[in-house]
């Protein structure tokens, strides 16, 4: 199979988009001042907020310049840098705030503790720096990042791989969302850019996974959108542990739940997975597989 036949991606940290991110930038910079104009280069934001959402989430706000937005191109993600024990440790998030929200950026992030899960003792080093860090505490911010950038009205921009100098770029129709935890911080991210364009008519149904209702993150709001635009936007949940009450599906995502709620195989829909790597090799690939989604219209982010 030729390499630029294969649309199937799964993102990469150290990859930068460089070519239409940097076109973004400057029609950016004419209005407002961006944060990100130079993906190359690093930026220290202190952290001006942090929020418990559960026991092992956290929300956390780091401050921009107040005349600032950060400059994120939909489908981009930042990569934060710290140096942990003497060793640099990188990790990509998508932020969960608006990229026209002025003075801030905040990202969603789940904790991974040590001596939680026998196969990672140490735990996530990144995630538990965030957790111990202090109100005016800073930490480097670098980006955008990735491989996909979504130009609205069901266009999208993606590199085929991280070496790939060429942005391909595909229309499509439908999008299938199949998120996990902290990985609906991208999906929201789309989500919110097609909601907010009147003139995009791109549909979407989004199965979203957790283990307890108490942990389904930015739930208000996507319920919110798929009761404003429910001719567009579909949303099923599954999660591990359920409530005798709870009206969704339970367990892990099958088969059936896909066929059920998400839009069928075709060549003008594609599949965005984003969630533990469990997940996307146990749960969501060979289930689409089974149900016949071709693998070059996926990407994991």
């Amino acid at each position: 199979m030729m390499k630029n036949q294969v649309l199937m991606v799964v993102g990469a940290v150290g990859t930068l988009i460089i070519g239409g991110t940097i076109h973004y930038l400057l029609r950016r910079k004419k209005r407002v001042p961006v944060l990100l104009e130079n993906p190359s280069k690093k930026y220290s934001l202190p952290l001006i907020e942090k929020e418990i959402i559960n026991h092992d989430t956290r929300r956390y706000r780091f401050g921009l310049p107040s005349t600032h937005v950060l400059g994120l191109p939909v489908g981009s993600y930042v990569i934060l840098t710290a140096e942990i024990n003497g060793q640099p440790v990188r990790h990509a998030y998508t932020p969960v705030s608006d990229d026209n929200d002025f003075g801030f950026v905040d990202l969603i992030v789940k904790v991974y503790f040590k001596n939680v899960h026998p196969k990672f003792p140490e735990g996530g080093r990144l995630t538990q720096y965030l957790d111990e860090m202090k109100i005016g505490d800073t930490i480097d911010f670098e980006g955008p990042g990735g491989r996909l950038i979504y130009h609205g009205n069901g266009k999208f921009a993606i590199r085929l791989s991280k070496t790939d100098p060429v942005q391909h770029f595909y229309n499509f129709k439908k999008v299938v969302m199949l998120a996990g935890g902290s990985g609906i911080a991208p999906m929201l991210q789309l989500i919110r850019a097609i909601a907010k364009n009147p003139s995009d008519s791109t549909q979407v149904s989004l199965l979203f996974a957790n283990q307890m209702e108490k942990d389904i993150l930015m739930r208000e709001e996507l319920e919110q959108v798929i009761k404003d635009r429910p001719e567009q936007f579909k949303l099923w949940y599954t999660l591990d542990t359920a409530d005798a009450n709870w009206k969704y599906s339970t367990g892990y995502i099958t088969a059936d739940m896909i066929k059920e709620h998400m839009f069928p195989p075709a060549e003008d829909t594609i599949v965005l997975m984003c969630g533990p790597k469990p997940m996307i090799s146990v749960a969501c690939t060979p289930n689409l597989d089974k149900l016949g989604y071709d693998n070059k219209l996926r990407f994991i982010y």
